[in-house]
């Protein structure tokens, strides 16, 4: 009978133990204030405040684009490192002056906020994951108008942690498409006209690649033909996914490698 028990005891251990060896998801707001609370007290300790934004990006790509993109490839970033999670993405950045308008603000759907508030957003989310107690807050962007921002705030705010908490920045992250993925494409043959700035083949082949419901091949054509008057710095025409997946793979690869330098620091 006392035998019985105490198998019927380790079952039990063994099958909660397991349920609460890690979190249901890689994504805070998919878990509940206690599943959060456990996982902090098994060592995940780390979180990862994806940037996105909400601008145009020609009529082939959806307003979205960054926010989809940024919380796709977080969520492949903390899986890989694991005791990692992924906050809510912010959507909401700099992208211009409102009135009159400048830069994507003067395309519809754009939604711009002052830097200001912007990174004051960010701080009180810091804030909130230090006292909850993630050590390493790391903070990653999609979008090429507040990388400068993002370092900012995290040299500020760093020196003002309190003990054992630390806020991150990983330019890696935005690098890794400016630099490995660009070479990637043109070892394809494709020039640095096609492969463009904003909305080009870089941008779309790695949507593609990340999150091919928010992109229109239909309209590639359009695109192609309106160039920066319709919000296109590049040509997309040559888009495949297949394009796209060294992008993916080099972001995922180096700031995985950023963020366990910065979390192996410590120790």
């Amino acid at each position: 009978m006392n035998l019985l028990r105490l198998s019927v005891g380790l079952a039990v251990c063994l099958v909660f133990g397991h349920a609460a060896a890690a979190p249901a998801s890689v994504f805070l707001e998919d878990l509940t204030t206690t599943q959060l609370a456990a996982a902090l007290q098994q060592g995940t300790t780390t979180i990862i405040i994806p940037v996105g934004g909400t601008e145009q990006s020609g009529p082939h790509l959806t307003l979205g684009k960054h926010n989809a993109r940024v919380r796709v490839l977080a969520g492949r970033i903390a899986q890989e490192l694991g005791h990692t999670l992924v906050a809510p993405v912010v959507a909401y950045v700099p992208e211009g002056r409102v009135d009159p308008p400048t830069e994507h603000m003067r395309f519809a759907g754009t939604i711009s906020i002052p830097e200001p508030v912007f990174t004051a957003m960010l701080e009180g989310a810091t804030r909130s994951f230090w006292q909850h107690g993630f050590r390493d807050v790391v903070l990653v962007g999609d979008h090429g108008g507040y990388q400068r921002a993002l370092q900012a705030l995290a040299t500020r705010l760093q020196a003002v942690a309190p003990k054992g908490r630390r806020l991150s920045f990983v330019d890696g992250y935005y690098q890794a498409t400016q630099t490995a993925y660009v070479a990637s494409l043109k070892s394809q043959g494709l020039s640095e006209a096609q492969i463009g700035s904003h909305a080009g083949t870089a941008d779309t082949a790695l949507q593609m690649a990340v999150a091919p419901a928010t992109v229109f091949p239909e309209y590639f054509e359009q695109a192609a033909r309106e160039g920066r008057k319709g919000g296109t710095a590049g040509d997309p025409r040559p888009s495949t996914a297949a394009l796209g997946q060294p992008g993916v793979d080099a972001v995922v690869r180096d700031t995985v490698a950023a963020i366990r330098r910065i979390v192996s620091s410590a120790h």
